[in-house]
């Protein structure tokens, strides 16, 4: 049978848009219909998931079941009369929220590199919703359990394979409201500018960075081993063509995401704000799948920081904060895979947020000593691009195929 990947070709988006052009036709007219959107999402996910990947399709099934339970009876708990909101309750519900991925993630680790059987796309993404709902409910954000909001939220087809990763009472609002003809004529635009562009970054430059010039630049710097840690400038060029085209392929993606989202009436947070030009480190991650790195820290780090001053287990806050830049880049590092490249990237990027924090306080306390203009704001932006690229060679795991195969 015919299998889709999502955003593989230009094919794929021949397809989707006329799916949903009885859908787009409707909003035009100032409506919205649920059951023919649901339908083009379901028809799209059986395409995603069939043919040689069934086994992921019902892998999903499964999953959705599973979270599903949890996070109803979790949101029934937390909201009925008198709740103790017990953390231990709250703690299990996570635990059980995050089992299936971790499963997925370590499986390879101890089975000779094979994947799990309950593996499919999207399997992270869809547990940081799942998580992150819980994490909601039980600060009372989130108050009732809608079964069908759950399922549209969890299962919508623009972002289940590759983020962002959207809040459930951002996307409830979204799915509840009906858009006035000029409202949904500007997202509708704004939707098709983004997949434009989206074209531009992942079929055109990307490929120039990932296809054209990288496995030429990861040829000559096999071929220049030798030297000091068999650094050469051809590795120099891996670095740069490798941090583009990731940039490219990846917000080519979430631009896709969003555009589809933009064209179903629904304003899927963007995840990339011209991450080139970050001032430092802490700047870069508010710019750069900022979805993710959001997630992070609101569930996270500022959890991790406020459990540690709520039992006064330690005093200083410098300390405190940097503890959760080592917890929050580590669980982000081994998200990523358990091989020794991610768990240096995040170990990398925890090192260089401390020191970026360790610098901006020096700088509070030394105002004077140095000055803020055009060029030192050049400078800062030349180091934080170097900076992130290093990380990216890193991340790239070719370090490990240079210095060890």
């Amino acid at each position: 049978m015919i299998n889709l990947q999502p955003y593989e070709n230009p094919g794929y988006f021949v397809l989707l848009v006329i799916a949903l052009l009885p859908a787009i036709i409707v909003r035009l007219n100032g409506a919205r219909s649920h059951w023919y959107e649901t339908l083009v999402s379901f028809v799209f996910l059986f395409l995603m998931f069939d043919g040689r990947k069934w086994t992921q399709g019902v892998a999903l099934i499964g999953y959705t079941i599973w979270q599903y339970a949890i996070v109803a009876l979790y949101i029934r708990y937390r909201t009925k009369k008198d709740s103790p909101n017990k953390f231990s309750v709250f703690f299990w519900s996570v635990v059980l929220a995050i089992v299936p991925l971790t499963v997925v993630k370590f499986t390879p680790l101890f089975d000779h590199g094979q994947s799990s059987i309950i593996g499919f796309l999207g399997i992270s993404y869809l547990t940081f919703k799942t998580v992150g709902m819980i994490m909601e409910t039980r600060d009372g954000f989130i108050k009732d359990f809608h079964p069908v909001k759950f399922l549209q939220f969890l299962l919508f087809m623009p972002t289940i394979s590759s983020g962002p990763i959207d809040r459930y009472r951002r996307f409830e609002k979204d799915y509840d409201r009906v858009l006035t003809r000029e409202k949904y004529l500007d997202l509708l635009g704004k939707g098709v500018d983004r997949l434009f562009l989206g074209f531009f970054y992942k079929f055109i430059m990307g490929y120039i960075f990932g296809t054209m010039l990288l496995p030429n630049m990861e040829r000559q710097a096999m071929q220049a081993r030798g030297g000091f840690l068999d650094l050469s400038w051809p590795l120099v060029g891996v670095m740069y063509c490798y941090s583009m085209y990731l940039f490219f392929d990846f917000a080519g993606y979430s631009l896709f995401a969003v555009g589809i989202s933009n064209m179903m009436g629904v304003e899927t947070p963007m995840n990339f704000n011209y991450p080139w030009i970050s001032h430092n480190i802490k700047d870069f991650w508010n710019r750069w799948h900022m979805t993710l790195s959001f997630w992070f820290r609101d569930y996270i780090y500022m959890r991790f920081v406020f459990f540690i001053m709520k039992h006064k287990w330690i005093k200083n806050r410098v300390t405190i904060a940097n503890l959760g830049y080592l917890l929050l880049f580590m669980i982000m590092g081994v998200w990523h895979g358990e091989t020794w490249y991610y768990i240096v990237y995040g170990l990398f990027h925890a090192t260089v947020m401390i020191l970026t924090d360790a610098w901006i306080r020096f700088k509070r306390k030394h105002k004077d000593a140095f000055p803020s203009n055009h060029f030192t704001k050049a400078i800062a932006i030349l180091l934080t691009f170097n900076t992130i690229c290093f990380s990216f060679l890193i991340f790239s795991g070719f370090l490990d195929r240079l210095w060890f195969r």
